[in-house]
């Protein structure tokens, strides 16, 4: 691959820490990304409008499909440009080093501290479930501290910590999925088979709404992408990570929302925001509140694991790149990006203490929702710029697959820019903040791939 070359150049980044990240722990790694609140209290407000077994799980089966085309797409472009960040290494490639730095800046801004302090007060109220005594805002400010410590300790102790919470949160929710199929059928759900008013319900205006929100519980999928240049083989693991993780997650999303509707009735659900608190009560009584609390506690420790591990290596690749982030590169003996986690767990408690995070969270949905937008754009527009590009992996089904994760993408953008003018356009500032930085830091972060290739 030939990189024009500017006044600074786009290069691999520095392999110091070693054992490498394996394909299990890059896929976990996803996993834990995407498993968030969202799974556990989407179903009460989605039954309020389509209340049809069969047309509720063809959401999750339609967001779960819409991501794993956005996953076959960003495993050809991990694939083909094997380097740490993501969307901020990829868009710089492909257009323009400013347009990578936008997306770059609002990942290491706020992108990915804004939802680790939302998954951080998330975990102080359900285990403020468990322990009352103890503030919900103590217990985030807690958990986000044990994290960013086991973070510190390394590679494997980070892997370890992470894939040992990522199981435990997939093991718990493959029990509460069991558990609600063998309730006996509590929910009086007669069948999941499609009826003539499926196709009403599928074509209807609250189901498009709903996808909007079902594709933000998927969101994650592309985790690993952000940190392929500490993962061992990137060329061959990453797009195997991409793409089990997200079908994984597409069963379990699936298979528990089946059980919940199975084992609970509908009427229960219906408009109720922590839907999965109601199964367990339903199904174990008081005691199954707290477990299913205990369920989420877990999954939310290891999301906030995964964001606090991803969203730092973007801020180390920018730090690299660009002079005036120079400080925030640096890593310690043992390859531990010191100074980029220390700046991100100091967001997020700023975040936290200041209880902004969820008006931030409103701002980037868009800006966010477009880098993706864009990165797979791009898989159409590095073929036909670079035909002689290495690729390790080939989409398959190109150019149908990406086209389809273009088109939902492209109605979540209306959509938002419609629902949410306001909080869109705020986001759209914020990345124009980030331009005029790029364009104050006096240099560039490398060219597109030359249409070349190789």
């Amino acid at each position: 691959m030939t990189i024009a070359k500017a006044d600074v150049e786009v290069r691999p980044a520095r392999v110091i820490d070693r054992p490498m990240v394996s394909s299990v722990t890059a896929t976990t790694l996803a996993v834990a990304d995407m498993i968030g609140v969202g799974v556990f209290t989407s179903l009460g407000f989605q039954l309020q409008h389509i209340p049809s077994p069969f047309s509720l799980l063809m959401l999750w089966v339609t967001g779960g499909v819409i991501a794993l085309c956005g996953a076959l797409s960003y495993a050809e472009l991990a694939a083909a440009l094997p380097r740490s960040g993501g969307e901020y290494y990829y868009l710089s490639c492909i257009y323009h080093p400013a347009v990578g730095f936008l997306a770059g800046w609002i990942s290491m801004t706020v992108g990915f501290a804004a939802p680790t302090a939302l998954a951080a007060m998330a975990f102080g109220s359900y285990a403020g479930s468990i322990v009352p005594s103890v503030s919900p805002i103590v217990l985030a400010l807690a958990v986000t501290g044990l994290v960013t410590l086991a973070h510190i300790g390394g590679v494997r102790q980070r892997g370890f910590f992470h894939n040992v919470a990522t199981n435990i949160k997939v093991a718990l929710v493959v029990v509460l999925m069991i558990a609600g199929f063998v309730s006996g059928g509590t929910g009086q759900v007669e069948t999941f088979a499609p009826a003539w008013r499926d196709l009403h319900y599928m074509t209807s205006a609250p189901f498009a709404i709903s996808l909007v929100f079902v594709m933000y519980s998927y969101s994650g999928w592309n985790a690993a992408t952000y940190i392929a240049g500490d993962i061992h083989r990137p060329q061959q693991t990453l797009p195997l990570s991409l793409i089990g993780a997200t079908f994984i997650v597409l069963v379990l999303y699936t298979g528990l929302n089946a059980a919940f509707l199975y084992s609970t009735p509908m009427s229960k659900l219906s408009g109720q925001l922590d839907v999965a608190l109601v199964v367990g009560r339903n199904l174990f009584g008081e005691v199954g509140g707290r477990m299913v609390s205990f369920l989420i506690c877990f999954g939310l420790v290891s999301s906030i694991s995964a964001m606090m591990w991803i969203g730092p290596r973007v801020t180390v690749i920018m730090g690299e790149d660009v002079n005036l982030l120079r400080l925030l590169a640096r890593r310690n003996a043992r390859g531990v990006p010191m100074a980029a986690l220390s700046y991100q767990a100091g967001v997020v408690v700023l975040l936290l203490v200041t209880g902004s995070f969820e008006t931030i969270l409103d701002f980037i949905q868009f800006s966010l929702t477009l880098c993706s937008f864009l990165a797979v754009l791009g898989v159409i527009v590095l073929r036909h710029k670079s035909p002689s590009l290495p690729r390790p992996y080939r989409l398959p089904g190109y150019p149908l697959v990406p086209l389809i994760f273009l088109t939902m993408t492209g109605f979540m953008l209306v959509h938002l820019l419609i629902e949410r003018p306001l909080q869109s356009l705020g986001g759209l500032g914020m990345m124009l903040v980030g331009l005029a930085i790029y364009t104050a830091s006096g240099n560039r972060i490398g060219e597109p791939v030359s249409r070349g290739g190789a």
